[in-house]
C-alpha cells in the first residue's frame, strides 16, 4: 500500500486515479454523512450542483427523501437541512435517503468518484476508515481533503495525519509523498486538542460566526462511530 495525502481535489493528479481514495470534509460534509449513516439513512448521496440535488431527489417520494444544501455554512433556501451532523437524528433520517450538496465536500467527492472504491473519513470515524485500508490493503491510496474553496483546510489536514500516522504504525514503507508526513506533524501537535484547532482554524471561525460551537464540538471527537460510508456508485454513499 503506497499512501498520499492531497490537501485539496485540485491539487491530485489529473492522468490517473487511486484504486482507492478516502475524502475528509471535517467540517462538516463527511462527519455529516457517517452520522447520517449511523443513524439509519437508508443512502447518502451527494451533488456538487444544486440543481442537480433538486431533480434527482424529486424523483423520490417526499416522506422518503431529506435534501441537504450548504453554502457558506448555512442552509440553502428550499432545502430540509443545512449540514449540520447534529440535525441527522435517527427519527429524522432513519429509512431515509439524504441528498447533499455542499460547499467544498461534494467537490471532493465528485473529482474521484470513478475510483474503483471511494470511502469517507473524519474525525468521529477515523478508526474505522482505518481498519477498512488494513484489512483491504489497496495499492494505491489517495486522502483528499477538501479544503476551502479550493484553498488549504487545517482540519481535513489533521485528519489525513490521524489516518496516515495509525497506518504508519503498522509499516513505515507507506509514505508516497512528503503531505504524508507533513500532515502527520500537524495531527502530533494537536492531537490532544483538536477542538482548540477547530476554534482557531478559518472555517471553525466561521461555524463559531453561526453559533456552530456543538458542531465544533461533535466534529472534535475522535472514534466517536464505528461506520464507513463506502461509495456503491458515483456519488451514493451506504454504510460498507
Amino acid at each position: 500500500m503506497k499512501l498520499f495525502v492531497y490537501h485539496t481535489p485540485e491539487l491530485t493528479p489529473t492522468d490517473c486515479l487511486p484504486d482507492c481514495a478516502v475524502v475528509v470534509d471535517v467540517l462538516r460534509a463527511t462527519t455529516t454523512i457517517a452520522t447520517a449513516l449511523n443513524a439509519g439513512a437508508e443512502a447518502v448521496q451527494a451533488f456538487k450542483d444544486l440543481d442537480e440535488l433538486m431533480n434527482k431527489s424529486a424523483a423520490w417520494l417526499p416522506e422518503k427523501r431529506l435534501r441537504a444544501g450548504e453554502r457558506g455554512g448555512q442552509k440553502v433556501e428550499n432545502c430540509d437541512l443545512g449540514n449540520s451532523p447534529l440535525d441527522c437524528t435517527p427519527k429524522l433520517v432513519g429509512g431515509k435517503r439524504l441528498f447533499i450538496s455542499t460547499t467544498n465536500g461534494t467537490r471532493a467527492l465528485q473529482r474521484v468518484e470513478q475510483a474503483p472504491t471511494v470511502i469517507t473519513a473524519a474525525i468521529v470515524n477515523r478508526q474505522a476508515a482505518v481498519n477498512y485500508l488494513l484489512k483491504n490493503q489497496p495499492e494505491t491510496v489517495w486522502i483528499v481533503g477538501s479544503g476551502w474553496e479550493g484553498s488549504y483546510s487545517l482540519e481535513d489536514t489533521a485528519c489525513a495525519g490521524a489516518i496516515a500516522m495509525s497506518l504508519l504504525n503498522q509499516s513505515s514503507d507507506l509514505v508516497g509523498n512528503d503531505e504524508v508526513i507533513a500532515a502527520i506533524a500537524l495531527y502530533t501537535q494537536w492531537q490532544d486538542n483538536l477542538l482548540k484547532m477547530f476554534h482557531q482554524c478559518s472555517h471553525g471561525q466561521r461555524l463559531l460566526k453561526l453559533d456552530g460551537d456543538e458542531d465544533l464540538k461533535y466534529c472534535a471527537t475522535i472514534d466517536l462511530l464505528d461506520v464507513l460510508p463506502i461509495q456503491k456508485e458515483p456519488g451514493v454513499f451506504i454504510i460498507n
